[in-house]
């Protein structure tokens, strides 16, 4: 059985977690497999959005600490914890917006997913925590897009006490977008990833790219990036074609 199940086949992709029996642990295998599959997924012209999804009773518990223990050197835990920050790098960096479909608990590495994703909706019944403190190994990969999505006070909460919160408490700190009954969830999730997908595809990669840069810098800074990522965007063919669609009073036909 794949640890990982990837359908590429549609403008909507979707990447499951399928390792039930362990929690959706993240060994080093799956993490490099999440890695190469998020970044082909983003070479793919034809995806427009990515879902990332999972199968069993947790979306995912973190690293698999039957990994972890007696490894006997910091050369492996190098090569893990590197692996770990290019899957989540790759999340940021591809072009298409990627959705995390929540339906149970996330915890560390598993939080840190759900964080690191462009956007979120969890069921009612999913919890979050990036519980390491209590084992003795801090979460301090999963705090740097935990921080960044909920600010520091929320984050270090979190991350100081280990509790876990609810999808309620996460929609209302904004570690996810929102919360739905468990039956709602693919149609939710299905919903939004059709009405990202309906837009340009060379617009949206703009506006991704353009957000991150911008998000952790000074307010002049990020108009500098911004006025001329508008530029740029405003040159491209869809963009031509929506303003001029839009002043005809008719559907654009898009280019990409």
């Amino acid at each position: 059985m794949s640890a990982i199940i990837v359908d590429g086949s549609s403008s909507i992709a979707r990447i499951t977690l399928n390792n039930p029996e362990k929690r959706n642990a993240l060994s080093l295998r799956v993490l490099r497999d999440l890695t190469s599959n998020f970044r082909a997924l983003g070479d793919n012209e034809n995806v427009r959005v990515v879902v990332l999804a999972a199968n069993g009773p947790a979306f995912s518990a973190g690293h698999d600490l039957t990994e972890m223990v007696d490894q006997g050197g910091a050369m492996y835990y190098a090569e893990l914890f590197d692996e770990c920050v290019n899957t989540m790098q790759a999340i940021r960096e591809i072009p298409q917006p990627v959705i995390a479909s929540v339906h149970a608990i996330a915890t560390a590495a598993g939080c840190q997913l759900v964080a690191a994703c462009d956007l979120a909706i969890a069921s009612a019944s999913a919890k979050f925590a990036t519980p390491g403190v209590n084992i003795g190994l801090f979460c301090s990969t999963p705090m740097v897009p935990l921080s960044r999505a909920i600010g520091r006070k929320r984050a270090l909460e979190m991350l100081l006490t280990g509790e876990p919160i609810s999808a309620a408490t996460a929609v209302e700190w904004g570690l996810i977008n929102r919360v739905v009954e468990s039956e709602e969830l693919d149609s939710a999730v299905t919903a939004l990833a059709e009405k990202i997908a309906s837009a340009p595809r060379s617009t949206v990669a703009i506006g991704k790219h353009a957000f991150y840069a911008q998000e952790e810098v000074d307010e002049n800074t990020a108009y500098g990036i911004t006025a001329p990522t508008m530029v740029a965007n405003a040159m491209l063919d869809d963009a031509q074609e929506g303003m001029s669609a839009f002043l005809a009073k008719r559907q654009p036909n898009w280019t990409t």
